[in-house]
C-alpha cells in the first residue's frame, strides 16, 4: 500500500499541468481537485451523475459503494465540503465538466493511460490516482472532524480501515489546534 501524500506544490503542478494541456478534453486538472475534496475513489468519481447532485443540501449520492460484504445496494448521500482547500460545490458548478450530459465527468481510466505519465514529466514521483484519496481522508481528519464523520464521508466501516488512509502531517495539527482552541 502507497502512504505517501502528495505535498501541496506537487497538487498545484498536477493540476495546473493538466488544466493547461489544450489537448485534454477532460478535465482532468478539476478531477483531481475533486477527488481531495471528497475523499471519492476514482470509480465513483466516474460513477456520478447529475440528479446524484443535490445543490441545495450540498450532497452528492454515491451508488452501489464499495462493500467487502455486499456487492450491490450500497448507495450513500454524502456531504460536498469545503474544508480541503477545494470547494466541491464549486468544482461541480464549474461550466462544461462534463462530455456527457448525463455524467459529472467522463473521467475513466484516462488516469491509468496519461496520469504516471505526465506525473513523471512534472518530477511527480509515486504518485496514483488512489492518493488522492488517502490525502482528502487525511485532510478531513486535519480539519477536526471526528472518525464517525470521516469514516460517513469515505465510506470506511470500521477504524481498522479507515486508519490505512490516514496520514496526519505533523505541522496540520497545529493548524487545526488553531482554528478550534479549547
Amino acid at each position: 500500500m502507497n502512504d505517501r501524500r502528495p505535498t501541496q506544490d506537487e497538487l498545484a503542478r498536477l493540476i495546473a499541468g493538466f488544466e493547461a494541456n489544450r489537448l485534454q478534453q477532460i478535465p482532468v486538472g478539476r478531477i483531481v481537485r475533486f477527488a481531495v475534496a471528497t475523499a471519492l475513489r476514482l470509480d465513483e468519481i466516474c460513477r456520478v451523475e447529475w440528479n446524484d447532485f443535490n445543490a441545495c443540501k450540498k450532497t452528492l449520492l454515491i451508488r452501489d459503494r464499495k462493500d467487502p460484504r455486499r456487492k450491490s445496494g450500497n448507495s450513500q448521500r454524502i456531504p460536498l465540503l469545503d474544508v480541503s482547500g477545494y470547494d466541491a460545490v464549486a468544482i461541480i458548478e464549474e461550466p462544461a465538466i462534463s462530455c456527457r450530459q448525463d455524467r459529472l465527468t467522463n473521467f475513466s481510466l484516462q488516469w491509468t493511460i496519461g496520469g504516471y505519465g505526465f506525473c513523471r514529466a512534472l518530477n511527480i514521483d509515486d504518485l496514483h490516482f488512489h492518493d488522492l484519496r488517502h490525502e482528502g481522508t487525511s485532510r478531513l481528519f486535519e480539519a477536526g472532524f471526528p472518525i464517525e464523520q470521516v469514516s460517513f464521508v469515505t465510506g470506511h466501516k470500521d477504524w481498522k480501515m479507515l486508519r490505512r488512509y490516514t496520514h496526519l502531517k505533523p505541522e496540520s495539527l497545529h493548524e487545526a489546534r488553531a482554528r478550534h482552541p479549547a
